[in-house]
């Protein structure tokens, strides 16, 4: 089955490379090439979002931190390539960029930015409960829809972001537009020749090294552009014993095939190998005697030996994209699309020091230390096809997402004292936790009509209807170690509507119901009957209104949301009696607003904040994870190549369990990042130089962001804290 899919995909690609092929052996040199904007906010370029953001002749458009679209129908923060590249370090995450939005929480990495992985919750919607695509493919774990923030697109080949706060229209795909989307987009090709080599050097002997080729508009070639960006970084890290290397090679081809055809190819490779234990934090008591930034050491005798925790990480993604108009007013955007991730595992058995030395493979008396191997190992293919229509009465989308996947996952028991098997479970095989295979297959046709109700109001009504199959075949099942073979099959229909109204050139407002879900994941499987667990998928209805503003040195956007989730899974029984069933729900509620107002001179003043309710239905209580408010405050500067800003991003308290617990609640915290920048532009063969200097956590605040529950004991409870501070200096030219 495996093959026959990927055979698809190749069959697939091949259509499209024939069909390029054959448009360039026409007259397609000789026209003039129109780039074919797609109409849907989730396939946006990056250039296209500026569009749409900007008015024209504003002083604030390139400086506002984060700002909506007059045209937005939901809750949105649109951040551009000028403040990922003047005001986030280049070792940052996707994360560490989203985290300057309203209701964004944590966004730290406990080894430094961008040196290990971090979360990021969205009006307390955790990871796993909203999407995250790249130039609009969704993309994300199988077992649920989690993300590695570290793996296939750092902050320094990120040409934008789109944070939308809502599941959108039915045009935006995902398997958890429960809680939003953040959309990260491609860079821009550049349309002239440009050799741009680059280097940083930090804190913690951090180093980059790389370079970025722009080959321009290649005449000879119909116009075609490409980019290719290749780098490494290296690092110690902040905690102990845990360096990190990191490899990314990122390639973009766009060829204008006739007037109106254009072809983008598009694939990026990223290896990370880092010594970290595979479940992260420290004890209080760890904290005492080793300090905030522990995590390994070289003990050989000890579960958080260092070469005993490692991991290599392999990811790609590539897609296909064919673009055009059709005649007879429709367009076509299809985008064919495979990734992968191959994560190998090697641990301690417990980071925490919860579970005492001893394996089954030792010999009588010895105290061997234990620990294992996880595998998570998967490929994702998919085609996604847009088409569209202006017709008189409005704007018609519709559409169809396909997708598959193919998952390897085991945990092998490791004796590390004698790099053996561990033979420690009940049955055999003894060494095997467990070891699964799973698959999926899913499709969603959608429908929207932008409706131009008048000059200056539009009403978008939607559907879209979602099939997914999941499947598991284990030989060992995870959680019963039993054979299980088994596959389920959820299904919902998602009805949509948005509006906005232009009140005039400067000011529109908006309005969204719609609802959202979230399919359930493979861990429903990991129980002795999984046809007695039968749960529909979490849903949320979306209400939300908002306003937005922009005029020449002043952008300000502001909205309410209530959102009713329901569905919520639970679970009754206990080992391989569990079941899974659905349970009430929760109630987010909340407000958010932003505004930059540019003060002259090239200062401006950015703030932005969101007070976040998230209560069970059941209880009333503030679920656990869900920070009760957010803001950021900051002061920027650009003029005449000089530039830099300071900017301040507060968390509010939260709870790290449910019932609101007193001893598990973490304070609100606040983290103050500054950069400082000069852009020299030359004459001669080195058209422009850069130089750049970072500090992350200015005033070395080490509060506690997280709390990990420990079911052998407070004790053995595992916090995360923000890193001590740091610093970069980086220099960049460009030939």
């Amino acid at each position: 089955m495996k093959n026959n899919k990927q055979q698809l995909v190749l069959s697939a690609m091949s259509a499209h490379v024939l069909m390029a092929l054959a448009l360039m052996s026409g007259d397609a040199g000789a026209q003039n090439s129109t780039d074919i904007v797609p109409e849907s906010n989730t396939a946006l370029d990056a250039e296209a979002i500026k569009s749409r953001v900007v008015v024209t002749g504003s002083n604030i458009a390139n400086r506002a931190p984060v700002q909506a679209s007059l045209q937005a129908t939901q809750p949105q923060s649109v951040i551009t390539a000028t403040f990922i590249e003047q005001a986030v370090t280049p070792l940052a995450d996707f994360n560490a960029v989203a985290r300057i939005a309203p209701s964004i929480g944590s966004g730290i990495s406990a080894n430094g930015p961008g040196l290990g992985e971090s979360k990021v919750t969205l009006r307390g919607f955790q990871d796993g409960e909203y999407n995250i695509t790249y130039d609009g493919i969704p993309f994300g774990d199988t077992n649920n829809p989690t993300h590695h923030s570290t793996s296939y697109f750092p902050a320094r080949i990120i040409g934008g972001m789109v944070i939308e706060r809502g599941p959108g229209n039915a045009s935006n795909l995902g398997q958890a537009t429960f809680g939003g989307s953040i959309n990260l987009y491609s860079k821009e090709l550049a349309q002239d020749f440009r050799f741009s080599p680059y280097a940083t050097y930090g804190s913690w002997n951090t180093k980059i090294l790389g370079a970025e080729v722009d080959s321009g508009a290649l005449a000879g070639f119909h116009d075609a552009r490409m980019m290719f960006n290749a780098s490494r970084l290296t690092s110690d890290g902040y905690q102990t014993y845990s360096g990190v290397t990191e490899d990314n090679y990122q390639f973009k081809f766009q060829v204008p095939l006739a007037a109106d055809t254009t072809l983008t190819l598009f694939s990026t490779y990223n290896k990370i190998h880092s010594y970290v234990p595979d479940k992260g934090g420290v004890t209080l008591s760890q904290v005492a005697q080793f300090g905030k930034n522990y995590s390994l050491n070289n003990d050989p005798a000890s579960q958080n030996y260092y070469a005993y925790n490692y991991n290599d990480k392999r990811t790609d993604f590539e897609y296909i994209r064919l673009q055009s108009k059709l005649g007879g007013g429709w367009a076509l955007d299809n985008t064919l699309y495979t990734y992968a991730y191959d994560n190998n595992t090697f641990s301690g058995q417990d980071a925490s020091g919860a579970t005492a030395n001893g394996t089954k493979a030792a010999a009588a008396g010895n105290k061997d230390v234990p620990g294992y191997n996880k595998l998570n190992s998967y490929r994702v293919n998919g085609d996604i096809v847009k088409l569209t229509n202006r017709l008189q009465a409005g704007l018609l989308r519709a559409g169809l997402w396909l997708e598959t996947s193919n998952t390897n996952r085991h945990i092998y028991d490791l004796d590390w004292t004698l790099n053996a098997p561990n033979p420690k479970e009940a049955s055999a095989p003894k060494n095997v936790s467990y070891e699964q295979k799973s698959s999926w297959t899913q499709y969603q046709p959608f429908v929207e009509f932008e409706w131009a109700v008048a000059p200056a109001w539009t009403v978008t009504p939607g559907v879209k209807y979602v099939n997914f199959k999941r499947s598991l075949d284990a030989a060992v099942n995870q959680g019963t170690r039993i054979a299980t073979n088994a596959d389920q099959t959820y299904n919902t229909t998602l009805p949509f509507l948005t509006a906005n109204y232009a009140i005039n050139g400067n000011w529109s407002a908006y309005a969204q119901t719609a609802r959202g879900f979230l399919v359930p994941d493979l861990s429903m499987f990991y129980v002795n009957n999984p046809n007695l667990s039968t749960p529909k998928p979490q849903t949320s209805t979306n209400y939300q209104l908002g306003t937005v503003h922009q005029s020449q040195n002043l952008t300000l956007d502001a909205d309410i949301y209530y959102i009713d989730f329901n569905n919520k899974i639970a679970s009754t029984g206990t080992g391989n009696d569990l079941v899974y069933y659905n349970q009430g729900g929760v109630v987010y509620k909340g407000i958010e607003a932003s505004a930059t107002w540019y003060l002259g001179h090239g200062y401006s003043l950015h703030a932005n904040g969101s007070l976040n309710k998230a209560e069970a239905k059941d209880t009333g209580l503030q679920i656990s994870k869900v920070p009760k408010s957010t803001s950021a405050l900051g002061l920027l500067y650009k003029d005449h190549g000089l530039y830099g800003s300071l900017i301040a991003k507060n968390v509010g308290s939260q709870y790290a369990k449910d019932g609101e617990p007193a001893a598990y609640q973490l304070g609100a915290y606040t983290v103050a990042d500054f950069t400082l920048g000069y852009r020299w532009r030359l004459n001669g063969p080195v058209k422009a130089v850069k130089a750049q200097v970072g500090v992350n956590n200015l005033f070395d605040k080490q509060d506690a962001t997280s709390i990990s529950p420990n079911s052998k004991g407070v004790a053995f409870d595992q916090y995360t804290f923000v890193p001590e501070r740091s610093w970069t200096l980086s220099l960049s030219a460009d030939f």
